[in-house]
């Protein structure tokens, strides 16, 4: 399966089989993420995130150089020439020269798609707008076949903010690939952005409810997000959702001993602290993943793995 050159700009680019590929390919950099491999020696790559990130730029930064490559780029536009009023277009095509593959985070919608067309090397979306998170997805996938040994036969549930949050539109697409169950929680202000419900509603069960307790007890799955206060035209608005949920030992009580609990983080209330410490709670390993699916994500479009 040749994942050579591609850009991953959406989610929707993969099929489930090429997904398959991707985790398994994932699997097998386990023991490179251990003890570092010189397989993208010589290669580099460029992220140049216009929005502030932490795990996504970290960890593919991380796994460049666990695969022996080299790492550059910026986290704030500011110090960059888009201060002087540089277009995207001009940013990429200028990027592209110094770097063998670039990573995208731009607060616009489309921005990913939009440099794939300039850039002669692969563009990967690191997120952009509220819109998608395609990685992201990725790495959401790995963790729960890696937590409960399979994606199919699962009942999952998305909470928060399903508006605004790009991770929960990219996951969304991700799970319709396989035979699950889908339930969406939220205030009704912040519901799975319609033209993604339509969709998914034509692959897999999808249902729409804003009381958590009452799906806790059937639930395999649970990804919660925080509400996306920076994507609020009207801080008003966010002000009437504001800590709509929030997970904690109580709302656990009647939930399944399996349970898994995923988060893209960063987190503000909507987990309470006591849960870290719960078997069900398994979002700071979904930080790991995050490098061994980058590194075969990196890997795969570089041509070092086929």
């Amino acid at each position: 399966m040749n994942f050579q050159g591609r850009d991953i700009a959406s989610i929707e680019d993969f099929t489930r089989e090429e997904i398959n590929y991707l985790l398994n390919t994932a699997k097998a950099m386990e023991p490179l993420a251990a003890k570092g491999s010189d397989m993208l020696k010589g290669k580099i790559l460029a992220n140049i995130f216009f929005e502030p990130s932490t795990r996504t730029r970290l960890s593919f930064e991380a796994a460049m150089l666990k695969l022996g490559g080299s790492a550059i780029g910026f986290a704030d536009a500011e110090n960059t020439s888009v201060k002087k009023g540089e277009n995207l277009a001009d940013t990429v095509r200028t990027v592209e020269n110094y770097a063998d593959i670039i990573t995208l985070r731009h607060p616009l919608e489309g921005a990913a798609k939009l440099a794939a067309e300039f850039s002669k090397i692969p563009i990967i979306n690191a997120g952009s707008g509220a819109e998608e998170h395609p990685t992201q997805a990725l790495v959401d996938l790995y963790t729960i076949k890696k937590e409960r040994r399979t994606i199919d036969g699962l009942k999952v549930a998305l909470v928060g903010d399903l508006r605004y949050g790009r991770t929960v539109h990219s996951l969304a697409y991700a799970l319709s690939l396989y035979n699950i169950e889908l339930t969406l929680v939220s205030p009704d202000a912040l519901k799975m952005r319609r033209e993604v419900l339509r969709a998914i509603q034509n692959r897999i069960q999808v249902s729409e409810t804003q009381n958590l307790e009452k799906i806790i007890p059937q639930t395999d799955v649970l990804y919660v997000t925080r509400i996306q206060k920076e994507r609020f035209p009207d801080q008003a608005e966010f002000a009437k959702v504001k800590g709509a949920y929030r997970v904690d030992l109580k709302t656990l009580a009647n939930a399944k001993k399996d349970l898994k609990i995923l988060h893209p983080l960063p987190r503000v209330d909507e987990i309470a602290p006591e849960v870290d410490s719960t078997p069900q709670a398994c979002y700071f390993r979904q930080v790991w993943n995050g490098i061994v699916v980058r590194m075969a994500l990196l890997a795969l479009l570089l041509g070092q793995v086929k």
